[in-house]
């Protein structure tokens, strides 16, 4: 097992990529702790975790977007488990409008779930890695969206390109302190953000000629997670088919 006796702490993990993290880490020897904004979303995550790992994964309802509502919930989990090993900020939320059509208060929303709750989430659980001497793993949950620009989105490709140059300077000062901070760049996984099921007619153009799944990104976080990666630093790892490479 790549994580054994690991904690690890997964935001957003109530679905899709979150989930399947969450689950994923526990197979491999971790403790998880799924964060959500919706109880009813980590409290069914860890019921079928735990029907399999008793006793591995905690649910935790966290406002990512509140600094003290993070430090709370990372709170919670050093009392739980003991300490924190590895995060996962994977919690997000999109808009589909044009810089005319975008409010003020879409456009805080997405950037308070999207970028700054990867600021409040590494600030807290880096401070515990650090005062437990813990080497620990940082993931961000990026996007193909934060490489280029979408004519149909505004304050996410923003935030998630917020994202990708946070995890290069999280990185270069965290490091010193044995703690390694790399991303992950998925590409229209699962279904889309604030939506249970995947579109029938949700158009996906790569290499791999397939939907990506949560699983892909899944298994892309055990590696960063793991030992297996250990000389990769500040990194943004696209698991998306090959699509930014054709991307027009």
């Amino acid at each position: 097992m790549r994580l054994q006796n690991q904690v690890a702490i997964v935001t957003g993990a109530g679905r899709n990529i979150g989930e399947d993290i969450s689950k994923l880490f526990v197979q491999e020897g971790a403790k998880v702790a799924v964060v959500d904004l919706d109880q009813g979303r980590a409290n069914r995550v860890v019921n079928e975790i735990n029907a399999a790992a008793p006793g591995q994964a905690i649910p935790i309802v966290c406002d990512v977007a509140s600094a003290s509502s993070v430090e709370k919930m990372v709170q919670a989990v050093v009392k739980e488990f003991g300490g924190v090993d590895v995060l996962v900020n994977n919690a997000a939320w999109t808009d589909h409008k044009t810089i005319f059509d975008i409010s003020e208060e879409e456009w805080d929303r997405v950037m308070n779930v999207c970028l700054r709750s990867v600021w409040y989430c590494t600030r807290y659980a880096a401070k515990v890695m650090i005062d437990q001497k813990r080497k620990g793993k940082i993931i961000n949950i990026a996007s193909t969206s934060g490489h280029g620009g979408r004519k149909e989105a505004t304050a996410y490709t923003t935030a998630k390109a917020g994202v990708l140059n946070l995890t290069r300077s999280i990185a270069i000062q965290l490091a010193p302190q044995g703690i390694r901070v790399n991303s992950i760049s998925p590409n229209r996984i699962g279904s889309p953000v604030g939506q249970d099921e995947v579109p029938e007619n949700r158009f996906v153009k790569n290499l791999a000629g397939r939907r990506g799944v949560p699983m892909d990104i899944a298994k892309a976080a055990v590696f960063l997670a793991s030992d297996e990666s250990d000389f990769i630093y500040a990194v943004d790892l696209p698991v998306d088919g090959g699509a930014l490479a054709i991307r027009d």
